[in-house]
C-alpha cells in the first residue's frame, strides 16, 4: 500500500466537557475512494475540518505530504463574486479549467452567484472542488439538493479524479457506487473495512454483535465479584484490597459502555381515520410557466395504501406536481378529485416553517403548555423531543443553534405526530444519518395512510414506493410500477438532457477557428474517459462479489426479498460494465482518430 498523503494520528478534541475524539486515527493514500459514516452528532463534519486544516485538534498529529492540494466542500458552501466562473477562479481554478468544470456540473458560467438555488450552490461548489485538480477531495454531503443526474455527473467525477477522496453522505446508493473503503466513527473512534460501503453493514453488525457480547460477558464479571465482595470483603480487606479495585474498574469500564450506547430514537407517523379506497384521481392535467410546459398531459390514480415517489431533475416541477395533487395548486388545465376523509400532513422542502429564533419547544408546541397530542395521545413536550434524540436543554435553545440533520429531525417530530392518512414528505432524507433513515423507513412501512414522497435518494425510494412518478423538465411524465431501478429499467435516458443541437454554420467571410490541438480529446472527453476506464476496472469485482452472494443456496428460501434486491443490482452491474466498456472503445477510438489526424 502507498504512504499516505494526508493522516490523522492519535487525534482527540473536547466540545466542552464532552470527548468527541479520543485517539482517532484515519489515513488516505493516493487515489483512494473512502466513505466516513457515523450518525449524526458523532462528529464527522469536525473531523473533516480537522482534515482540512480549518480546526486544530486539542491532541494528536496532522501530517501530510508537502505542496498538498485539498479541496473542501462543506455541507453549506458559499458562493461569492459577480459569477460563479468569478468564484471558481478566486478559489485557485485555471479560467478554462473552472469553465469546463461548470459545464460538467450543468452551470453556465456566466450565471450570477446571487440567487442561486440549493442545488445550483451545490454544483458551483462540486465544480470548484474538481476545477482546482486537488489531490484530496473532502466531501460533506455533496449529494443534498442534487438530483438524480446531478449525483450520476458526480459519481463519474469521483472515478476520473486523480485525487483521494473522503466521503460523508447519508445517500447507499451513491457510496455503493463510488467508495471502495470505510472508516466508522464510533465511540469516540475510528474503525477501518478495506471495501466500499456495500460492505459496510454486515461488517458494522458483526462488530456491535461482539461488543454486546462483551458487554455481557463484562457484567457477569460485576455479578461474580460483587458476589464475592458482599460475602468477604469486610473480613479480608487489605489482603483482598487489589480485588475490590479491580471492581471498581470493572464498573467504571460497563460506565464507559453505557455512556457510549447511543440514545434510542423512536419514530412512527400518526395515521388518522383511514381516507376512502381513492384517495386522488387525476385526469390530463398540465402546467407551464414562464413560456415552459413542465407537466403535460398526466392522468393517475392513487389508491389507499399506495406509496408514490416522485423523481426528477431539480426544476422539473416535481413539487408542483405534488402541490396539485393534494389541492394546493390549480393546473392549467385537466381535473384532480381528492377522495374522501382526507387528512394531509405535509413535509416541505424548504423548511419554512423552522424560524431561527423559534425553540424547539416552540416548533413542538406551537400552542404553548407542556403537552402536545402525538397519534391522538397526550405526550409530555419533553418525553417527546427525547423520543427524537433531542435533550431537555435543548428544547430552550434557538433552532438556528441545530445542525442540518436535527433541523429535520425537528420537523420530522413536528409532521409525524399531526394525524394524517395522507403523507406527503418533499426531500425528508437530507442530512439524515443512516440510522435515523432506517427507522424513518420502518415508520413510513407501518404507516396505515398513503405516500407521497419527493427524493433523490434511489435506495432510499427502492426500499419503500410502490410506484415511481417522473419528470424531465420538458412536460414528459411517465408513471412505473416499483422504485427507482424498476423505473430506470424501463425508461433508460428518460431523464438525460436532449442532445445539444449542431452549432449554426458560420458565414464564409468570418476567420476561421482557432485548430484545436492534434491528438487530444477535449477536456470533457478525458473526464469520460478515465470514468468509463475506472468503472470496466472496478465494476468487475462488484459483479464477482453479487455472483458469490447470489450463489447461496438457500438465500431465496432465507430472504426472497434480498434475493430479488441482489438479482437486479446484478443485472444493473452487467448493463452499466457493458455501457462503461462501449463508451470507452468509443472515445479511445476518437482519441487514435485525433492522433493520426483523421
Amino acid at each position: 500500500m502507498k504512504p499516505p498523503v494526508l493522516a490523522l494520528r492519535q487525534v482527540r478534541l473536547a466540545d466542552g466537557p464532552r470527548m468527541l475524539f479520543d485517539g482517532v486515527d484515519l489515513a488516505l493514500e493516493p487515489r483512494c475512494r473512502a466513505c466516513l459514516v457515523g450518525r449524526n452528532g458523532a462528529g464527522k463534519t469536525t473531523l473533516l475540518r480537522i482534515l482540512a486544516g480549518e480546526v486544530q485538534a486539542d491532541d494528536g498529529e496532522r501530517t501530510l505530504v508537502p505542496g498538498l492540494r485539498i479541496a473542501w466542500v462543506p455541507q453549506e458552501p458559499v458562493i461569492s463574486g459577480p459569477t460563479v466562473l468569478d468564484h471558481l477562479v478566486a478559489a485557485g481554478a485555471a479560467p478554462h479549467e473552472a469553465e469546463a468544470a461548470l459545464q460538467t456540473f450543468g452551470l453556465d458560467p456566466a450565471k450570477p452567484s446571487e440567487g442561486l438555488s440549493g442545488g445550483e450552490v451545490r454544483r458551483a461548489a462540486l465544480a470548484a472542488a474538481f476545477a482546482r485538480d486537488a489531490d484530496v477531495l473532502l466531501l460533506d454531503e455533496p449529494t443534498n439538493h442534487l438530483d438524480i443526474p446531478a449525483i450520476a455527473t458526480l459519481e463519474a467525477e469521483i472515478a476520473a479524479s486523480r485525487a483521494a477522496v473522503l466521503l460523508v453522505s447519508h445517500d447507499r446508493a451513491f457510496l455503493e457506487r463510488v467508495s471502495d473503503r470505510c472508516f466508522w466513527l464510533e465511540g469516540r473512534r475510528v474503525r477501518r473495512l478495506d471495501r466500499g460501503f456495500a460492505h459496510f453493514e454486515a461488517w458494522a453488525e458483526g462488530i456491535a454483535a461482539a461488543e454486546a457480547e462483551d458487554a455481557r460477558r463484562l457484567q457477569k464479571r460485576i455479578e461474580q465479584a460483587e458476589h464475592w465482595m458482599q460475602r468477604g470483603v469486610t473480613a479480608r480487606r487489605a489482603r483482598n484490597e487489589g480485588r475490590r479495585r479491580a471492581l471498581l474498574d470493572l464498573r467504571a469500564a460497563r460506565a464507559d459502555l453505557l455512556r457510549e450506547a447511543r440514545g434510542q430514537m423512536s419514530l412512527e407517523a400518526a395515521a388518522s381515520e383511514g381516507s376512502g379506497q381513492r384517495v386522488i384521481e387525476v385526469r390530463r392535467i398540465s402546467k407551464a410557466w414562464a413560456g415552459r410546459t413542465v407537466i403535460r398531459d398526466f392522468s393517475t390514480r392513487i389508491q389507499r395504501g399506495d406509496r408514490v415517489a416522485v423523481v426528477g431533475p431539480n426544476g422539473a416541477g416535481k413539487t408542483t406536481l405534488v402541490r396539485m395533487l393534494v389541492g394546493q395548486q390549480a393546473p392549467d388545465s385537466g381535473t384532480v378529485k381528492l377522495g374522501t376523509g382526507l387528512e394531509v400532513a405535509y413535509l416541505d422542502q424548504t423548511r419554512a416553517e423552522l424560524k431561527p429564533e423559534m425553540t424547539l419547544r416552540e416548533v413542538l408546541a406551537p400552542l404553548g403548555g407542556d403537552q402536545i397530542l402525538v397519534r391522538g395521545k397526550p405526550w409530555h413536550v419533553t418525553a417527546y423531543a427525547k423520543s427524537f434524540l433531542f435533550t431537555d436543554a435543548q428544547l430552550r435553545q434557538p433552532v438556528r443553534s441545530l445542525s442540518g440533520g436535527e433541523r429535520n429531525r425537528l420537523l420530522l417530530a413536528r409532521v409525524l405526530a399531526a394525524p394524517s392518512n395522507l403523507l406527503v414528505l418533499d426531500e425528508p432524507t437530507n442530512d439524515l444519518d443512516m440510522d435515523t433513515l432506517d427507522l424513518l423507513e420502518e415508520a413510513l412501512e407501518d404507516y396505515a395512510g398513503t405516500l407521497l414522497l419527493v427524493s433523490h435518494d434511489r435506495d432510499f425510494i427502492d426500499r419503500l414506493a410502490t410506484s415511481t412518478i417522473a419528470l424531465n423538465g420538458r412536460g414528459d411524465i411517465v408513471e412505473t410500477p416499483g422504485g427507482w431501478k424498476d423505473f430506470e429499467g424501463q425508461n433508460p435516458g428518460f431523464l438525460l438532457p436532449p442532445a445539444r443541437p449542431p452549432a449554426p454554420a458560420r458565414k464564409a467571410a468570418a476567420p476561421p477557428p482557432s485548430p484545436t490541438r492534434p491528438g487530444k480529446l477535449s477536456y470533457r472527453d478525458q473526464r469520460r474517459l478515465e470514468a468509463a476506464e475506472a468503472l470496466a476496472a472496478s465494476l468487475p469485482a462488484e459483479i464477482q462479489a453479487l455472483e458469490l452472494r447470489l450463489s447461496d443456496s438457500g438465500l431465496y428460501r432465507r430472504d426472497p426479498k434480498a434475493f430479488e434486491r441482489l438479482t437486479a443490482e446484478l443485472d444493473t452491474a452487467r448493463a452499466r460494465l457493458e455501457a462503461a466498456e462501449t463508451e470507452w472503445l468509443e472515445l479511445e477510438e476518437l482519441k487514435a482518430n485525433l492522433a493520426s489526424g483523421g
